[in-house]
C-alpha cells in the first residue's frame, strides 16, 4: 500500500472545491495524502480546505504568502510531499472513486514511472459533456504536437523519477512538467478508461485558444529551448 500524494491548487474555487475534496475521501484506495496549498484566495478557499483538513488528517493545508501562482503553488505541495506516488488534481476537477486503485495497479504491474488516463468533461453545472480518450502511449515529441495528458490523471513514480518540478510559469507549467519527465524516460502510458471528470470553465486559460498558444510557445521558447523552426 504505497502512499499516493494528491497535489491541489487552490485559488477562489469555493464553489467547486468541497465536491473535489469528496472526490479524494471517496476513493476505494485509502492511503493518501492530499495537500492543498492556497494561493491567497479572496473567498473561503482556505476556510473549506481547513475545515476538511480538521476532520481528516490525510489532508493537508498550506497557505502561501502572496499570490504566486499555481506552478508554484504545487511545487510547494510536491516538495512536502511524502508519497512515493504524485498524483494531481485541481480543485475544480473531480476523480471517479476507482481512479487511484486502477491507476496503482496499472503502473505497478507494468513498472511504468509515468502515467495518465482518458477522463469525462462536465460544465460548471456538473452535467456531463462527453469522453476524452487518450493514446496509448506518448513520448516527449509527441506532446509537442498535442498535449493528450489531462493533469487530473497524471501520475508519477518518485523512486523511479525522483520528485520532479513543474517550470516556475504562470501558464501550462503542467505541460512544462509532463516534457521534464519524458526526458528522462521514452514513454508515458495511457489508461483508456475514464477516471476523473475534468470541469470546463469559462475562464479557463484552455478555453481561449488563442491565449493556450501563445503561452504553449513561450513554453517551447523560454522553457524548452526549442529554437525558432522546432517551436
Amino acid at each position: 500500500m504505497h502512499l499516493v500524494s494528491v497535489i491541489t491548487p487552490l485559488y477562489n474555487c469555493s464553489d467547486f472545491l468541497e465536491q473535489t475534496i469528496q472526490s479524494v475521501l471517496s476513493q476505494t484506495y485509502t492511503n493518501w495524502e492530499m495537500i492543498m496549498v492556497d494561493d491567497c484566495s479572496k473567498d473561503n478557499s482556505l476556510e473549506v480546505a481547513q475545515q476538511y483538513a480538521a476532520q481528516d488528517k490525510r489532508i493537508k493545508v498550506i497557505q502561501l504568502k502572496e499570490n504566486s501562482g499555481a506552478a508554484v503553488a504545487r511545487n510547494t505541495a510536491i516538495k512536502v510531499a511524502s508519497g512515493r506516488f504524485i498524483a494531481f488534481l485541481d480543485s475544480d476537477d473531480q476523480w471517479l472513486p476507482h481512479k487511484l486503485e486502477t491507476q496503482l495497479a496499472f503502473m505497478q504491474k507494468q513498472n511504468i514511472a509515468f502515467s495518465y488516463a482518458a477522463y469525462e468533461k462536465m460544465n460548471e453545472e456538473g452535467a456531463a459533456i462527453g469522453p476524452v480518450g487518450v493514446p496509448d502511449k506518448v513520448a516527449y515529441r509527441d506532446l509537442l504536437k498535442v498535449c493528450s495528458i489531462g493533469c487530473l490523471t497524471a501520475m508519477y513514480d518518485t523512486q523511479q523519477l525522483g520528485k520532479v518540478y513543474m517550470p516556475l510559469i504562470r501558464k501550462r507549467q503542467d505541460l512544462g512538467l509532463w516534457l521534464r519527465i519524458l526526458k528522462k524516460i521514452p514513454f508515458a502510458y495511457g489508461i483508456q478508461e475514464p477516471l476523473g471528470r475534468y470541469q470546463v470553465r469559462s475562464d479557463s486559460i484552455s478555453a481561449n485558444k488563442r491565449s493556450a498558444a501563445q503561452y504553449t510557445w513561450r513554453l517551447y521558447r523560454d522553457v524548452e529551448q526549442l529554437n525558432l523552426i522546432s517551436a
